[in-house]
């Protein structure tokens, strides 16, 4: 026989899928103890990906039992429901949460064996728990059975975090995108008035081109021979300006009169 701390959950998966009424009735004799009568059926839980040093469960990774049933009973049995509960493990146990409660109506004949998978998913903060897991069995006379298939301690752990974790990545994308702000922010306003300015090239720097183009049409205009000269001033090629505007007139002599000589 299972414990009798589990047949509310196992009264309360029938009374969900069996209807209230059928559910009221079967409290009523589970809760005599002289009135339920016994079964000749074991029940073993194992758990596969357990590690040496005790049975783990991850969050949001769901944790697999294998269940494996014994029927020594002359008639076959049938597996109606598989269910479990979480439980603190100090001296006045409390229940911290139901587990998954899963319908198999898996018939296992007189003698014989059956092995069921049973999972279920925990979300809570890491800590150590009592872990129940009970099964409701029916014989062939139609009347239901608790029999307890595990209770031990188990660890609740957080899954392991990877460094190629998408949401590892992303955070720490955020985190150094953060940090290079806050620091361009103190550099801008607490560091870079300490440091002298660089000047722009601005006019020097057009000038110096200007310069540079006036010297390559003295070059042009030396090469070509032209005999029009170009002041030293201009920055401009003198080639299209007409010769009279640059050339100044020469004076003219003036020759004097008979009456100049005469006087001279």
């Amino acid at each position: 026989m299972g414990r009798f701390g589990l047949f509310p959950l196992a009264l309360l998966s029938l009374q969900a899928f069996c209807g209230g009424a059928f559910a009221a009735v079967e409290a009523e004799k589970v809760e005599n103890p002289t009135e339920t009568p016994k079964l000749s059926v074991s029940v073993q839980a194992a758990f596969p990906a357990s590690e040496i040093f005790g049975i783990k469960l991850v969050n949001g990774h769901p944790t697999q039992a294998l269940l494996t049933f014994s029927n020594d009973e002359p008639a076959p049995v049938t597996v109606s429901f598989v269910g479990g509960s979480l439980w603190t493990l100090d001296e006045q146990s409390s229940i911290v949460r139901n587990v998954t409660t899963t319908r198999y109506n898996v018939e296992i004949p007189a003698g014989e064996k059956e092995s069921l998978s049973y999972s279920f998913v925990t979300d809570l903060h890491p800590q150590d728990l009592r872990l129940n897991i009970a099964s409701i069995l029916s014989d062939s006379e139609g009347r239901y059975y608790t029999v307890q298939a595990f209770n031990g301690t188990v660890s609740v752990v957080e899954p392991d975090t990877s460094i190629f974790d998408p949401q590892i990545i992303f955070l720490y994308f955020f985190l150094l995108t953060s940090f290079g702000g806050i620091v361009y922010f103190f550099y801008v306003t607490w560091i870079a008035p300490y440091f002298p300015q660089k000047r722009r090239a601005g006019k020097g720097g057009e000038g110096a081109k200007k310069s540079g183009a006036a010297k390559r049409v003295d070059e042009q205009g030396s090469a070509s021979g032209s005999d029009v000269p170009v002041t030293s001033a201009t920055t401009y090629n003198a080639e299209w300006i007409p010769s009279h505007h640059i050339n100044k007139p020469e004076a003219r002599k003036v020759k004097g009169t008979g009456r100049s000589k005469s006087r001279a």
